[in-house]
């Protein structure tokens, strides 16, 4: 029934950061139509958390070794914001994307969801 999900990040600069996302993380994408970007993303999972106040959604990239990644991640340019921070669920950081807006990275310390199968 659900084949997939679509995420959409928007952005003041899209075109920077289809670039950074093309050239910076990696990913491979199809052209929909007129440069509209759809990147292909790694094995995804989705948590419900209860919210304090009116809804709201969060987008984290996931990786397995959040030093390794965040070097391969600044040789290439990305900028770091802030200071890693540890969870007991993991540790993420943000990095940033040419439009300013802030892309979360974490490595989880929780089993994974799409290693089950």
């Amino acid at each position: 029934m659900i084949t997939g999900a679509h995420v959409i990040l928007y952005s003041s600069d899209a075109e920077a950061d289809r670039a950074f996302l093309r050239d910076t993380l990696g990913f491979t994408s199809v052209d929909a139509g007129q440069g509209w970007l759809i990147f292909r993303l790694p094995p995804t999972e989705v948590a419900v958390h209860p919210a304090g106040g009116g809804p709201q959604q969060e987008f984290y990239l996931m990786c397995d070794d959040l030093d390794e990644t965040v070097r391969q991640l600044t040789a290439k340019g990305a900028e770091v914001d802030g200071e890693v921070v540890t969870a007991p669920w993991g540790t993420r950081v943000s990095i940033r994307l040419p439009s300013g807006g802030l892309l979360p990275l974490y490595q989880p310390r929780h089993p994974l969801a799409h290693d089950q199968g």
